[in-house]
């Protein structure tokens, strides 16, 4: 009998008053363990435990106590339960990263059994990341008997890499009424498989908190003298899994069943419920990843204040915040609070920038503007640069730092005022890896208007990209979009000559009635038959010797939306479309669609990190920042890949019957919902009632279509989306000296199969560098990572989806060591390291 006090910091109520209601809780479960002394409670989400803390420091010793003791487990070792398909990899990472540490260092102890009782869906990496944090098993209640076909009450569930917790699903409920709990019992009973012997049932009052009451203590001991259950035991879910390990032995362990999949679905809605948050958490989890880089760079110990600005982050992931089902307040909140971790981020990142670019030589040219471009990703990048600039009314154009021409162009300033000198420009920046890069703006036309580029690349920019209001081309794609509908007529790929919507049929935009709660409860599927917006204009808006952009505006019932095309010269193998949507529909949906013309396709959706096949069935599925179709055309490999900024609920469909429904596969984006707040199915809704619905009003997004010849992996999806998540920065300089170069990278990857995804100081020691670094594509893999920062060169071998973490000393760098995820404890794996 597992007592436990699940509670929600905010759903039916602001964070304030989960607050209030931990420490009631809290004090509850001492108090019952003053009168019972054989009751056992066990606690997760550390931030519960950091505002007793706060706020009653007597309680918080009491705890200390009960800990010591063994009656008081701690579990979960996160910060929250997070919805667990949406946040990033890393961000899975500092939930155990802060919440392990904070239970070592107050308690002397670390969680080693995984607990998210309540979120709604569990991606399929979690075992390696629970491993990597000191975690071996894992307690879920979802998905449900009625919604997947799970292996058992307990079973090995296994991630692509080849980790495995011992996973056990709570039966029934992970909370009780506060009466006896003979109930609570035979329904979960019921749906337990009785071949284990000894299992777990939950119980104590939850989601507003509560715990534990001596009506439910009090029939435990009742029902245990009765034997009406069998024999009923105070317990702990470590104790359960150790006494389950020692009696199933080697034998029986190795006999259970293995899970290699996520674990889904429920509430599919909670995918695309309230976009602002969606976006608002991709936003604050890429500032503050590059806020940790740049001060990693600069050598700042910004720790204290990137804890801060995690705490925010990691909050805001509860499974009842970043889902969308709270109430309306709270998003006011959640706004508020990830604003404040992207404030902290940026004034981290300005203060690394202005640290570098003051040591960087900028020697002094009378008439120009210095122009530093900062890249935040550990692999070199190539990338247009918008930038603003001033004092310059005859425009501008821009060089590098040796003088020679940069391909640009003019495009239109931010800046709606008669001054002449404002203006805006747009640039070809190549940047090292997680490095910079110098250049000036130098006042006049665009260099390509005077004839000051060279003849080679004025010829080549000049040939490389045509466009009209219905076409654009550069060496690599050309795209026609249909009069009528805006949409794309013909998208071809020249390095395969396949064009990818030859044949396809089906509208871009499917709008229709959404009658489904916030949560989207029993939502299979939001693939429904719907209208298509009427395009009202299509406007050739940019073209020059750089890129081209064509504006196509639609409209639907009192809603808008301008999609904005745009190519770049020459080599560009990738369609940026921004979006932006202004929404005034009620319990209504939209679904961007992309058909393709392509035979026997595989779907493949980015997880946390790492990827996962799934049916083309048209269920609603959560995923990262992309989704790819590869299939053939006329027997040609070919595919397409849809990667974007700030949506997570997707699907991927077969060719569907009648005029309205997509006729051929086809990608879904689900850009928006509007149901009520907080609306729970079976509540009715009161037809004269007043109701607030989401997402009215105007969002921005934007997305990238890559095509590609067939093979996702060769097209960098995973970099593609952390560019587009995560810009570079363009920073305005002085003339000065310096002891820098005009550029210069300070940690490179190779751009390979292995990924890099967080460049930190370490959390004890910020003389310490950590590395941690993913096997981005499911497949085995030797990597090197050059880090000039720390003057070395690191070797390893990854196998599929693995990821390892470096504790490089920068005062004796070839000493480094494998570390774990919440650089606690060493681990051993090969890997070499030399001088660079």
């Amino acid at each position: 009998m597992i007592g436990n006090a699940h509670l929600d910091p905010v759903w039916l109520w602001p964070w304030q008053e989960g607050y209030q209601e931990a420490r009631a809780t809290f004090w509850s479960a001492i108090h019952r363990m003053d009168e019972y002394p054989d009751f056992v409670f066990t606690c997760d989400q550390v931030v519960l435990l950091s505002w007793v803390e706060e706020s009653d420091p007597e309680l918080f010793a009491r705890i200390g106590e009960r800990v010591a003791e063994g009656r008081w487990v701690m579990t979960g070792g996160w910060w929250v339960e997070p919805d667990c398909n949406m946040p990033s990899g890393e961000s899975f990472v500092r939930q155990g990263l802060y919440g392990q540490r904070y239970l070592k260092e107050k308690f002397g102890v670390t969680a080693s059994v995984g607990m998210n009782v309540d979120p709604f869906g569990h991606n399929a990496m979690l075992p390696a990341i629970l491993r990597g944090q000191g975690m071996d098993s894992y307690c879920f209640l979802r998905p449900g008997p009625h919604e997947s076909d799970l292996p058992g009450t307990m079973f090995w569930w296994e991630s692509p890499d080849g980790s495995r917790v011992l996973a056990y699903r709570i039966p029934f409920e992970y909370c009780s009424p506060p009466g006896e709990v003979a109930g609570q019992t035979e329904k979960a009973l019921g749906q337990l498989d009785r071949s284990l012997g000894d299992l777990m049932v939950f119980y104590g009052v939850g989601n507003h908190g509560g715990g534990p009451t001596k009506a439910n203590i009090e029939s435990i001991h009742r029902y245990d003298r009765m034997g009406t259950f069998g024999e009923l035991t105070m317990s702990s879910p470590r104790r359960y899994f150790d006494e389950m390990v020692k009696r199933l032995g080697e034998q029986g362990l190795a006999e259970l069943p293995v899970w290699r999949d996520d674990l889904q679905h429920h509430a599919a809605g909670c995918y695309s419920s309230h976009s602002g948050i969606k976006a608002w958490q991709r936003r604050a989890q890429a500032a503050v990843l590059s806020a940790e880089r740049w001060a990693a760079v600069a050598g700042h110990d910004a720790r204290a204040d990137l804890e801060g600005a995690w705490k925010q982050v990691l909050f805001n992931q509860f499974h009842d915040v970043l889902p969308g089902s709270a109430i309306e307040p709270a998003y006011d909140d959640a706004r508020d609070q990830l604003g404040e971790a992207v404030a902290i981020s940026k004034r981290i990142i300005t203060g690394a920038h202005n640290v570098i670019a003051r040591d960087v030589c900028v020697p002094e040219e009378t008439g120009t503007q210095p122009v530093v471009v900062f890249n935040p990703h550990p692999w070199p990048v190539s990338t247009r640069v918008e930038l603003q600039y001033g004092l310059a009314p005859s425009g501008v154009h821009v060089v590098d730092a040796d003088g020679a021409d940069v391909p640009c162009q003019r495009t239109q300033s931010v800046a709606t005022t008669d001054d002449k000198g404002r203006g805006a420009t747009v640039f070809q920046a190549e940047l090292p890896a997680l490095g910079y890069r110098l250049y000036r703006l130098r006042q006049g036309p665009a260099a390509h208007a005077t004839g000051t580029l060279s003849a080679s690349l004025s010829a080549s920019l000049s040939a490389s990209l045509s466009a009209s209001r219905h076409h654009l081309e550069n060496d690599v794609l050309r795209l026609e979009l249909d009069p009528l509908t805006g949409w794309l007529s013909s998208l071809v790929d020249k390095r395969t000559g396949v064009d990818l919507v030859a044949g396809a049929a089906g509208e871009h935009t499917q709008i229709c009635e959404d009658p489904t709660d916030t949560w989207g409860h029993r939502v299979v599927s939001y693939d429904w038959p719907g209208a298509a917006m009427t395009t009202t204009d299509i406007v050739l808006r940019e073209e020059g010797p750089l890129r081209a952009r064509i504006r196509v505006e639609r409209e639907w019932g009192r809603s808008t939306m301008a999609e904005e095309f745009i190519l770049g010269a020459g080599d560009d193998d990738a369609v940026e479309v921004r979006v932006t949507l202004d929404w005034r529909e009620q319990a209504h949906l939209m679904k961007l669609r992309f058909p393709v013309g392509l035979e026997s396709p595989v779907a493949t959706y980015e997880i946390p990190f790492a990827h996962l096949d799934r049916p083309i069935d048209g269920a609603e599925e959560p995923a990262q920042s992309w989704v790819n179709l590869s299939g053939t055309v006329n027997g040609r490999r070919a595919g397409l890949a849809v990667v974007n900024n700030a949506k997570h609920g997707y699907d991927v469909s077969p060719p569907g019957p009648g005029p309205s429904h997509s006729r051929s596969h086809s990608i879904g984006i689900t850009a928006v919902r509007s149901p009520v707040y907080a609306w729970h199915d079976p509540r009715l809704l009161d037809p004269d009632g007043f109701y607030s619905y989401q997402d009215q009003g105007t969002q921005r997004f934007s997305y990238l279509l890559v095509p590609h010849a067939g093979d996702w992996r060769a097209a960098a999806l995973t970099r593609r989306a952390a560019l587009l998540g995560s810009p570079v920065r363009a920073m305005l300089e002085s003339f000065h000296d310096g002891p820098l170069p005009s550029s210069r990278g300070y940690l490179d990857d190779g751009g390979g199969q292995v990924m890099v995804t967080a460049v930190k100081l370490h959390e004890d020691a910020p003389g310490d560098l950590v590395v941690r670094a993913v096997e981005s594509t499911g497949e085995a893999a030797v990597a090197t990572l050059n880090i000039p920062m720390a003057g070395i060169r690191l070797t390893a071998d990854f196998g599929p989806s693995q990821i390892r973490t470096f504790r490089i000393p920068l005062a004796d760098p070839l000493a480094a060591v494998e570390t774990d995820l919440i650089e606690l404890n060493e681990r051993k794996g090969a890997f070499t390291v030399e001088p660079w």
